[in-house]
């Protein structure tokens, strides 16, 4: 999800997605901020002050390792369950 700095995001952000926000400085460079949301609370995953230009590929790889690693561990989870409750069972 993608949203200015400045605006009020009145949706809860699912668990596994990242919410980045961005100001615009007077110098013409952006501060981007991602939070990552955790089904309890949102984390603050990273910050890049003073981009300029296209930022975007500067802060895509890190959300795409973040993403990958949050699938991943849903996986792990799921399984962890699973094999919990065929032991249980």
């Amino acid at each position: 999800m993608w949203v200015p700095a400045l605006s009020a995001n009145p949706d809860p952000v699912s668990p596994g997605a990242v919410l980045l926000s961005w100001d615009r400085r007077s110098d013409g460079q952006t501060d981007v901020t991602a939070l990552l949301a955790l089904a309890k609370a949102e984390v603050l995953l990273a910050t890049w002050p003073g981009l300029r230009g296209d930022w975007i590929p500067v802060v895509h790889p890190t959300l795409f390792e973040v993403t990958n690693l949050h699938a991943a561990l849903t996986v792990a989870t799921d399984a962890l369950l699973l094999a919990n409750h065929l032991a249980a069972g």
